[in-house]
């Protein structure tokens, strides 16, 4: 079923939220969601860069914090924004130096900063809750 539309044409904005355990196995299940979610919004062609950005972001969130994270994903006009919440304030900290490309840890952030259109973090303090949210953006356009 097409992707339904505005009067100018642009696709209906639209947003999920996936709230997942402190359990490796929420990466995969992330992935998955989000690619289905990608593909019923007639998006598969940015699924892939998609994946790999969000299970960067959820990776982060379980590797680095104790309690539950949330995925979420909102597009609006042609960009897609993916962002995870997570329960610690701590801000993320690209590395410094790059990591080598057969490295299991310490590139995360460099692939997000490489694949997205942009990306950004912000605390969630001030709206009561705790932790950060961490996002990136992809632009369809």
């Amino acid at each position: 079923m097409p992707e339904s539309s505005s009067p100018d044409g642009e696709a209906e904005p639209w947003e999920y939220t996936l709230y997942i355990p402190h359990d490796a196995r929420a990466i995969p299940i992330s992935r998955r969601t989000l690619r289905l979610i990608l593909t019923a919004h007639d998006l598969p062609r940015i699924a892939e860069v998609a994946e790999l950005l969000a299970t960067e972001l959820v990776s982060n969130a379980l590797r680095h914090t104790k309690g539950p994270a949330a995925l979420r994903l909102r597009w609006t006009g042609l960009i897609l924004r993916i962002g995870v919440w997570d329960a610690d304030p701590t801000p993320p900290t690209p590395p410094l130096h790059v990591a080598a490309a057969d490295a299991e840890a310490g590139r995360g952030l460099t692939l997000v900063r490489g694949c997205a259109d942009g990306w950004g973090w912000y605390p969630l303090t001030s709206t009561g809750d705790t932790g950060k949210y961490v996002w990136c953006e992809l632009a369809t356009a």
